[in-house]
C-alpha cells in the first residue's frame, strides 16, 4: 500500500481551523479510504475568536464560549498539540516539541509531509520600552483577556482598601498603548464594565477611575475611516477618557508610565496592544519572506517560487488583485483570513486532484468596531454608522461569522440573558493561581522556637 499524502496544517487559529474544516469535507472519499491525512499542528488544542476577547474581559460572554475546540470541529484530522520549531521544506520535514516530548526529554521530533499550510497567526509586536517585560499586559489571547479582566477589578479593590492616596491613584490608572481595534475595544468595554462595577463600592465612584489611550499616529481606528475614527475619540473623551494621539510610551519602570509628552502617569496597569507581528517559526524555514517578515505568496495562496507550500492570513503577504495600486497586499485582518482559509483548502484539493487552481479576489467590505455596550462605529460597503446601529452591526457581523451553530446559539443566549440581568462584577484572579491556597495549607507551619513551659 502508497502512504497516504500528508497535509501538515501549522496553527489552529482562523486560517488553520477553516482550512481543516473545509479539507475534511472536500477530501472525505480520500480520507476515508486512507489516501489522504490531515495534521494540525497548534499550541492550544482550541481556537480562539479574537473579536470577542474585549466582551469576554468585560463579562459579557464567558471565556469558555470564545473558543472553539479543534478536536470537536476536526474530528476527522489528526490534532498535535505543540509547537512546529522549524521546517525543511526541501526534504519536506518539520521540526516539532509537543507535551509529550517534553515529558519524555527526548527533543524535538520530525515529521515529514506532503503539503504545508504555514498558518502561525501573529504574536505580539512589542519595542524595546523600558520595565515592559516586567509590568506590560497583552491582549491576544483569551487567558490575558480574562486576567486583565482579573487585575482591573483587583485594581479596584486595592484602592477601596488602602489608605495611601498614592497607591490609590495609581491603582485607578489604567494605560491602554495602541489604538487599533484591539486597544480601543479593550479598553471601551472595560471602561464600561468598571464604571458599572465601581457603583458596588462605598468609597469609589467612575469619576475616580482614569484610563489613558496612547497612539503614536494622529488617529486611532483607521480601518474605519477619517470620520469614524474622530467619531470615535469624541465618543471616548466624552466618557472622560484621555485620549492621547501622536504620543509614545518611553518608560514604565517603577510602575510609572512615562509619555514622549512628558506625562508621568503612577500606574499598576499597562495594557500594550501596539500592533503584530509574523509568528517566529516563519524565520525559520527555508521559505521566501517579505521585510516584514510574512511569507511571499501568490494569488493563489501558494508560496511563492515552491510547490506544496500555501499560506493565508496574517503569516502571508498576498497580492490585492481587487486593488487599483499595483502592489498592494491583502490586510491581516480575520475578513481576509476566513475567505482566504476556503480559497486555499480548494486549491490544495485541486492540486492534489491535478485541476486548475483559482484565485483569491475579495473587495474589502468594510469595518465595525464596538465603543462599550451600545455604542459603536461601524464603515461598511461605503455606508458610516454610529452609536447603537453600529454597535448591533457589530454583534450581528462577528455572531455571524463566530464558527459553529454551538458556539452562535450560546454566545446569542449570553447576550439575551446579560440584557435581562445585571452584569457579572466578581474578579477569579486565583485561577492564575490554582493551588495557592493547597500549598499554603500543606506547608509545615513556621518555627516559632520552643514553647515555653506552663
Amino acid at each position: 500500500m502508497t502512504e497516504p499524502a500528508r497535509i501538515l496544517v501549522v496553527g489552529g487559529g482562523y486560517v488553520g481551523m477553516y482550512t481543516a474544516l473545509r479539507l475534511q469535507r472536500q477530501l472525505r472519499a480520500e480520507l476515508r479510504a486512507g489516501a489522504a491525512e490531515i495534521v494540525v499542528v497548534t499550541p492550544e488544542p482550541y481556537m480562539t475568536y479574537q473579536p470577542f476577547l474585549p466582551e469576554a474581559a468585560a463579562g459579557s460572554i464567558s471565556p469558555r464560549h470564545v473558543v472553539v475546540p479543534l478536536r470537536r470541529v476536526l474530528d476527522r484530522c489528526r490534532i498535535v498539540i505543540g509547537e512546529v520549531r522549524s521546517v525543511d521544506h526541501a526534504k519536506r520535514t518539520a521540526t516539532l516539541a509537543t507535551l509529550a516530548t517534553a515529558e519524555e526529554g527526548t527533543g524535538a521530533v520530525d515529521l515529514t509531509y506532503d503539503e504545508l499550510v504555514l498558518a502561525p497567526g501573529s504574536v505580539s509586536r512589542t519595542l524595546p520600552v523600558p520595565g515592559l517585560l516586567d509590568h506590560g499586559i497583552g491582549f491576544k489571547t483569551v487567558e490575558e483577556a480574562i486576567g486583565l479582566r482579573n487585575h482591573v477589578i483587583e485594581q479596584m479593590d486595592i484602592a477601596s482598601s488602602t489608605r495611601d492616596p498614592a497607591i490609590r491613584d495609581a491603582a485607578l490608572t489604567f494605560v491602554f498603548v495602541g489604538g487599533g481595534y484591539a486597544g480601543v475595544e479593550a479598553l471601551a468595554e472595560l471602561e464600561d464594565m468598571a464604571r458599572y462595577t465601581a457603583r458596588y463600592y462605598h468609597n469609589l465612584k467612575p469619576e475616580d477611575l482614569r484610563w489613558v489611550l496612547v497612539e503614536a499616529s494622529d488617529r486611532i481606528l483607521p480601518e474605519v475611516g477619517a470620520e469614524m475614527g474622530r467619531y470615535a475619540i469624541r465618543e471616548l473623551r466624552g466618557r472622560n477618557i484621555d485620549v492621547r494621539l501622536e504620543t509614545r510610551l518611553e518608560s514604565c519602570e517603577d510602575r510609572v508610565a512615562v509619555l514622549s509628552d512628558g506625562t508621568r502617569l503612577p500606574t499598576r496597569t499597562v495594557v500594550w496592544t501596539a500592533g503584530v507581528k509574523p509568528a517566529p517559526v516563519l524565520a525559520a524555514t527555508d521559505l521566501p519572506l517579505n521585510e516584514r517578515g510574512r511569507l511571499r505568496c501568490t494569488s493563489r495562496l501558494a508560496v511563492e517560487g515552491v510547490d506544496h507550500a500555501w499560506a493565508a492570513g496574517d503569516a502571508a503577504a498576498v497580492p490585492d488583485v481587487t486593488a487599483e495600486e499595483p502592489g498592494r497586499e491583502c490586510a491581516p485582518n480575520a475578513q481576509h483570513a476566513v475567505r482566504q482559509a476556503k480559497v486555499l483548502a480548494e486549491n490544495i484539493t485541486a492540486s492534489l486532484r491535478g485541476q486548475p487552481l483559482k484565485e483569491y479576489e475579495h473587495a474589502y467590505a468594510g469595518s465595525v468596531a464596538s465603543l462599550g455596550l451600545h455604542k459603536g462605529v461601524a464603515h461598511v460597503y461605503g455606508r458610516k454608522l454610529k452609536g447603537y446601529p453600529a454597535w448591533l452591526m457589530h454583534r450581528a457581523y462577528h455572531l455571524s461569522r463566530v464558527p459553529t451553530f454551538n458556539r452562535k446559539a450560546r454566545v446569542l443566549a449570553e447576550w439575551t440573558l446579560s440584557g435581562l440581568f445585571k452584569r457579572e462584577i466578581v474578579s477569579l484572579g486565583s485561577l492564575e493561581h490554582p493551588r495557592a491556597e493547597f500549598e499554603l495549607a500543606a506547608a509545615p507551619p513556621p518555627d516559632h522556637g520552643d514553647k515555653p513551659s506552663s
